[in-house]
Formats: structure tokens, sequence, C-alpha cells
């Protein structure tokens, strides 16, 4: 009787253990594209990135190509995932014959791996769990026409049309076309746009794009139409506004601006002012913040309408003093973080990271650059475990992730600086902490370490995780300017105690408005990677924003 119990408790516990087992979840492994090229990628504007848009969170992928290239078979060059994931197609309808289930990398994959683009395409990147990422390809395919005398111009694409529209002086049947890309700088038209003049009647055109032999069948029409002067779109920024236009081909725009409570005009200066066939560009410079101000343009003496724009206000570095600090006692050492007690956080360190194993490694010292107050000090140290911690302070948030750190930068900011202006000094150190397995760390091992300025204006936060090696990237898509400074020498100047002030003058992308800045600040250039020299020393202090 005994036995038959011990039996049945021992298969009670057997099915209760296959229970136990088959309740286990599959760990969360994450599937991720890393990276994704096609043959003709570009950047979506002049001086912009090429690199693909990833975004992890959407789980999108966005990218640009050229005019040379055939968006209805794109050939994909790479295509590296998560190393657990397995790639499927969602789009079963797709004809792609034997396209990789793994990542790759040209040239080892020679599979020609060809996609239509024409819309987006999602792809289910596989690992205990199914992840799906939709991947956008846009081409771009810059048409463009310039006739003497040409006041505007109207492209149809999807009927084939273009009209021009021209002066009422400009005879139709003596029409110079300078030029007619309608199928793109890598598409050709025949005949010769150049040679025919006559246009009192529609002229017949053949179209092909770069990618192409066959040619499509275009109209082109041209009408006289009454425009000598035409308005400007102003882009105000804080110390400058950008203006644009478009204007009759081989006219040159006057433009005059004021104060708005002003009584005199202002004429812009030639040199300011750039005419590019049917458009032209201009920079009012020498503008106050926050105030608003009326220009018109003028054309062969007729006077354009009047407009308004209000500049961006010079709005000033929060704590750019770096007077506020307080502190927290831990296990450790002495928590200091750079903000008032009770205060919000503008700037934030490291420190939480530091003080887990020991002392704070950016503080606040009296030892500043006009003899009162406080400035910060921003020291690299050895530590156990990583090597090295450098000292640091940037504008956003610190949080632990174990032994790691995430950083997540960028405050509320709109306004338009033209450059940082620091005071600092900074004593270098050999490098002798390095990580390893990044070759091109390990070849700094000896060389003088680096202290790093940089500041960014973005559309968006931006994250940098230590435990992905992360760096951050000046040409990434969300950043519109960006300005840095470094130096692998010992820095000082004549003001008290040794200080230098120097200005890190920004240089803009685009014309946007930003969301948020960003300023980060290190006595190791690369202590994101736990690389540096132990005695180095950055000294930080009465920063502030320029608007010139």
């Amino acid at each position: 009787m005994v036995k038959r119990i011990i039996y049945a408790v021992a298969v009670i516990m057997a099915l209760y253990a296959c229970k136990i087992e088959n309740d286990i979840p599959y760990p969360i492994v994450k599937g991720n594209i890393e990276a994704f090229e096609v043959e003709g990628q570009c950047a979506p504007s002049e001086g912009g990135d090429a690199n693909a848009v990833i975004n992890t969170t959407d789980r999108t992928v966005t990218l640009y190509v050229d005019d040379t290239v055939d968006l209805t078979q794109l050939r994909v060059t790479r295509f590296t995932v998560s190393s657990e994931a397995t790639i499927l197609l969602k789009d079963s309808s797709l004809e792609v014959s034997n396209f990789p289930n793994k990542g790759f990398e040209q040239p080892a994959n020679d599979t020609d791996t060809r996609l239509d683009f024409t819309s987006p395409i999602t792809f289910i990147l596989q690992t205990y769990q199914d992840y799906a990422w939709n991947v956008s390809v846009t081409q771009l395919i810059e048409r463009s026409i310039d006739v003497v005398g040409q006041v505007s111009s109207v492209i149809d694409t999807e009927n084939r049309v273009a009209i021009i529209y021209v002066s009422p002086e400009q005879s139709l049947n003596n029409i110079q076309v300078n030029t007619l890309n309608l199928g793109g700088k890598s598409g050709t038209v025949t005949p010769d746009p150049t040679t025919i003049h006559d246009f009192t009647q529609p002229q017949k055109f053949y179209v092909s794009h770069g990618w192409e032999e066959t040619s499509h069948e275009w109209t082109v029409y041209v009408y006289q139409k009454e425009e000598n002067a035409s308005g400007a779109t102003a882009f105000p920024m804080t110390s400058k506004a950008m203006l644009s236009g478009n204007i009759q081909s081989g006219k040159t725009p006057v433009l005059e601006y004021k104060e708005e409570t002003a009584t005199t005009w202002t004429t812009l200066s030639e040199s300011a002012v750039t005419v590019n066939g049917t458009k032209y560009t201009a920079v009012i410079s020498g503008l106050k913040g926050g105030t608003s101000y009326q220009y018109r343009v003028s054309i062969d003496g007729v006077v354009g309408e009047e407009q308004s724009f209000t500049t961006a206000p010079a709005t000033p570095l929060t704590n750019g003093t770096l007077e506020d600090w307080n502190s927290e006692k831990k296990a450790n050492g002495t928590l200091w973080n750079p903000w008032a007690a009770g205060g919000t956080a503008f700037w934030d360190t490291g420190n939480a990271g530091s003080t887990t194993i020991g002392d704070s490694n950016t503080t606040p010292t009296s030892e500043t650059c006009n003899g009162s107050g406080k400035a910060a000090l921003l020291a690299s140290k050895s530590v156990v475990l990583k090597g090295l911690a450098a000292g640091n302070l940037f504008t956003g948030d610190f949080e632990l992730d174990g032994t790691h750190g995430i950083l997540t930068l960028g405050r509320d900011f709109s306004a338009f600086p033209s450059a940082l202006r620091i005071h600092c000094k900074y004593t270098t150190s050999p490098i002798t902490k390095v990580d390893e397995t990044l070759p091109e760390m390990a070849a700094l091992q000896g060389k003088n370490d680096i202290c790093h300025v940089y500041i960014a204006l973005t559309s968006e936060k931006m994250q940098i995780k230590t435990r992905q090696k992360d760096e951050f990237d000046p040409k990434a898509s969300p950043v519109i300017a960006y300005g840095e400074f470094e130096s692998d020498v010992n820095v000082s100047g004549n003001e008290q105690n040794g200080y230098k002030q120097v200005d890190i003058p920004l240089e803009y992308y685009r014309n946007e408005t930003p969301k948020y800045i960003i300023i980060v600040c290190s006595s190791s250039k690369y202590g994101n990677l736990f690389t540096g020299g132990v005695s180095s020393q950055l000294w930080l202090d009465e920063m502030e924003l320029i608007y010139e």
C-alpha cells in the first residue's frame, strides 16, 4: 500500500513538474533591423545623411534613393539584423527568388536581392516572437525648368505635361530654353530642348529616366503671364532670417526690411541675395531676437506687398553659470547633482553610476574663471569592472542600466544660437584604459586623452546606451545644427585660474525650428566606451549661448 502511495505521489509530482516546465515563457529576444542599404541610396536633402533612419520604437526604416535606379526592381545591398533573427517577407505575392532568411552584407552575399519598393514592404523578424518592420523608400527625382523670361512653371508628372509661364514681353516664337530636366538629372530629353524655340503651339518631347531605355511622350506648353514682382517666404531664426521666392528668369530682386515700428527701410546688399534660374534666396543678418520685422521685394522698380515675420527669442542657457548644485550622501561617497535642491534638473551627470562604487566624477569647485561662485570639475578616474569612468555633464537625464548607463539627451529649446561660449581649462593624461574589444580604441593606448564638448539642436531627444557602446552621430536625421570642441593637449588661458574662453560655432544643416538642445561635456572623449586617461581633468565655467 505504501509503495502504491509513493508511486502515485511520484507520478503526480512528475506531471506537476511537466506542467511547471511547460508554463515557463520563452525568453524575450527582440528582432531588430541594424542596417539597411540599397542601390542608389542618397540623402533626403543637400548636406544630409544618406544612411537609413532606423526607428526601433516604431520598427520602421526610412531611406531615399536617387533617379538612377528603378524603384520596382530595387536591389538591396545590405540587410543586417539581430543575430538571433530570421527574416521573412510578409507579402508572399512579392516575386523574389532566393531571398536570404538571414541578414547579409555585400559583397559576401551573391544573391541578387531585388524588391518592388513603390510601396512600403513589411518584413517579419522572427526570434522567439515575431517583430513586424516596415521599410519605405522614397525616390528623389529633381525635375527643373529654366527658360529666359520665365515667370513660373508647373510640372504634372501623372499626365506628363509641363506648363511654362513667361513674361508678356517674351515672344512665344523665340523661346530660349536653358534647362528642361523632365526626367531628372540622370534622365534624357529628345529632341534637345535648347534647339527648340517656337512654342506658339505645344511641343512634344520624349523623356526617359536614368534607369530605363524606353521613353515617354511629354507635352510642353508656354504661355505669357503678367507677373513682375514676387513675394518671398521667410524662415525667421533669432539673429537672422532666410528668405526664398520665385522670380522671372533673368531678373534680380531687391529686398528691403525694417523693424515693424521703424519708418525707414534697409536695402539688403546684393551679396546677401542668390539667384538660381527662377528662384532666389537671401539672408537678412544682424536682427534682434523676439522682434517683429517687415520686408518687401521689388523687381524692375515694381514694389511687392509688405510681409512680416517675428524672430525667435534669444533664449539663455539654463544654469549656464554652473552655480546651482545639490548633494546626497551615498554609501560609497557623495552624489553631486548640477541643479538647486528642490529645483528642476536641466543638466545631469553620470554621478549616479559613479557613486555605486565610489565618489562623484563631476563636482562643483570654487576654482572659477572670475574668482567667485562655482564651476564644474569633470575628472576621469580608474574604476573596477569597467576600467575608466569619465567626468561628464550634459543636458538631459541619466539612469542606471545595471553596471551601465542610459543617457537621454535633450531639453526643450526652440531658439537659434550661432555659438556656444564656454570658459574652460584642461589637463590631459596618457590613455591607459581602453576597450580592447574595439580595435580603434585599443589603438589609442598611450596617446593623449581628449576632452570633448559638443552642442546639437535636434528635432528629437537622443539616447546613448553605454551597454550597446553607442556614440552620438552628429549627422543623424534629428540633428538640425551641430558644433564641437576637442583637445588632446592641455588647455589654459589668461583668465583667472588659467581659464580660456572658447567659442563653439554651430553649423545649421537645414531650415527647421529645433525642439531640443543637447550639450555634452566630457573629460575623456571616449569615456562612453570606457577609454581614456585616469588623470584627465576638465574645468567648465560661465557657459552661454551667443546670438550673432
